[in-house]
């Protein structure tokens, strides 16, 4: 079954009105449907990270490296909550602690060239030339790969320049701590979501990928984007990328249904009975009148025992 959106315009946000079940599958996403904007998760890491870049936009670096260091609680290795706390430190002059942030963003990310960008730049501005230097060849590496065709070519392009200015010496070559558009705009963090949800529809799952890492940067680890990128990896076999996407999910918001269902499918997949029926426990007990998760769940399990006709 397809997803179905209703897409309302309001004046800061693109709401979506959705029965969440892609590929098929009979569960809806645990917020109700509604654009990342509009939903949050029990514990709301989504509205967590929003507070650190509204933080970091008003130059409060204190406050933003607290939020985006409660955000990293729940997913320690999400690239863009690395990325931001890095920018907190380096807006504290924690320049060490700005190079192990950017790192692990880099490390988590390869395709987030700001964080090995800013990296180099912080590198060198420690006196660490040799490894900026590694850093830059790495850049440009990814730069003669792309040739000028890729997504990220303009942003090679600029880390490139960026770091052989600060090699240079120029003193230009600062690390620019308010986020990028990308990361300030529920507007388009929201768009980038419905597009995925599309694609998803269409069975398009590395540019569903693509489209929510977008909106992912928007909106950090919010449960409905980590469940939609579980599914997507899941449906390409990448099932240890589509398992961390569901346990990330579940930290953020332990009662997501949608993410309990499509975890619990996984194990179906892989053979992990026991822990799929831990799954329709935990639905089950959630949903004391039944829902659509629990029943749709139930029915992978049981189709798994079905003997073959």
């Amino acid at each position: 079954m397809r997803v179905s959106l209703v897409i309302l315009v309001g004046t800061s946000l693109l709401a979506a009105a959705a029965n969440a079940n892609p590929g098929g599958s009979g569960g809806s996403m645990g917020s109700g449907g509604q654009s990342p904007s509009a939903s949050a998760s029990s514990f709301d890491a989504a509205a967590e990270y929003r507070k650190g870049i509204e933080a970091l936009k008003a130059s409060r670096f204190a406050d933003a490296k607290k939020s985006f260091g409660r955000v990293l609680e729940v997913a320690p290795r999400d690239a863009n909550s690395n990325y931001l706390a890095g920018l907190a430190a380096a807006g504290l002059n924690d320049l060490k602690g700005a190079a192990r942030f950017f790192e692990r963003a880099a490390k988590a990310d390869q395709n987030l060239i700001p964080a090995r960008q800013d990296l180099a730049v912080t590198l060198v501005k420690l006196g660490d030339r040799a490894k900026a230097e590694a850093e830059l060849a790495k850049l440009k590496a990814n730069q003669a790969k792309c040739a000028s065709k890729c997504p990220q070519a303009a942003a090679l392009d600029k880390a490139v320049a960026k770091v052989s200015a600060a090699l240079g010496g120029s003193p230009q070559a600062q690390i620019q701590t308010r986020p990028s558009l990308l990361f300030e705009s529920a507007k388009l963090g929201d768009a980038a979501y419905l597009v995925a949800v599309g694609l998803i529809n269409e069975g398009r799952y590395e540019a569903a990928i693509a489209s929510l890492q977008n909106a992912k940067a928007t909106f950090g680890a919010h449960p409905d984007i980590l469940t939609y990128l579980g599914f997507a990896n899941r449906k390409l076999g990448r099932y240890e990328v589509a398992e961390s996407y569901y346990r990330q999910a579940l930290a953020s918001a332990p009662q997501h249904r949608g993410a309990t269902e499509y975890y619990g499918e996984l194990m179906v997949e892989r053979g992990n009975l026991k822990g799929a029926r831990q799954m329709l426990a935990k639905l089950e007990a959630q949903c004391s009148f039944g829902c659509a998760e629990a029943d749709e769940l139930r029915r992978w399990i049981d189709a798994r025992h079905a003997p073959a006709s």
